[in-house]
């Protein structure tokens, strides 16, 4: 008799669990789903907007769902539902079209059916030149205070963000004509001279907007200097504090 009673003690301890955590579960599917995903960035393509180090909220609904915005990218359907368009400088993460496995992160430049092309280190949009700007160096703190030129990009929609250039006549600095594909956009990195984007048409190439995660909304949390996020006791010397929570616009 006690034996049994044991039992039902322990099968309403299992069933009492399973109440409890299958809605948080739940939750969180839906929220990692329809709301907002974490990512972290692991190398300096997006210097100096971006750091090594740094963590990302990205939001999933500025542009609607694709197979991408789900857990394991279930083969559910094609396309996207609630399509919005992307806006050129927007910050997104995507899929690498050459390996669906790959995310990355780059900046929107190229809009469908748009014309790119790079010419001594100046961005060309559709023949027009885009506003550059020579601004204080970027120091990197974290390379031993080494400095980079740094340049202000305008675009034609009006959005302001730094660009990195740091040698002249970099194999990306003058390029071919990029005619980007009708449902295709154009992705680079802020440090030009360290992006491996869309630049590099068998590497990275046009990106279907299938394969798009959503956009870059905030810098939750930062940490430099080779640290670990779980490395607390480093945290006073090693987080970027300044950077908690900026807005990514």
């Amino acid at each position: 008799m006690r034996a049994t009673d044991e039992t039902k003690r322990q099968e309403g301890g299992v069933a009492g669990a399973v109440r409890f955590w299958l809605p948080v579960l739940v939750l969180v599917l839906v929220i990692r789903s329809f709301v907002f995903q974490t990512f972290h960035i692991p190398s300096g393509s997006m210097i100096p907007t971006l750091l090594i180090g740094d963590s990302l909220a990205v939001s999933k609904f500025p542009y609607g769902f694709s197979r991408y915005s789900f857990p394991l990218s279930p083969p559910l359907f094609s396309g996207r539902v609630l399509a919005r368009p992307m806006e050129r400088g927007d910050i997104v993460v995507f899929r690498l079209p050459t390996d669906d496995s790959v995310d990355l992160i780059k900046r929107v430049i190229g809009l469908p059916l748009d014309r790119v092309q790079m010419l001594n280190g100046v961005l060309h949009i559709n023949g027009e030149p885009v506003k550059r700007e020579r601004i204080e160096d970027f120091i990197d703190e974290d390379n031993g205070g080494v400095r980079v030129r740094q340049f202000r990009e305008t675009l034609p929609s009006g959005k302001i963000y730094s660009t990195l250039d740091m040698v002249d006549n970099g194999p990306l600095d003058t390029t071919e004509v990029y005619e980007v594909p009708d449902g295709h956009y154009f992705m680079m990195g802020d440090n030009r001279d360290d992006s491996a984007d869309s630049r590099v048409l068998d590497e990275v190439g046009y990106v279907p907007f299938e394969n798009v995660v959503g956009r870059a909304e905030i810098i939750y949390f930062s940490i430099g200097h080779d640290a670990h996020a779980w490395e607390v006791w480093r945290w006073p010397e090693a987080v970027r504090w300044r950077r908690l929570f900026t807005i990514l616009r």
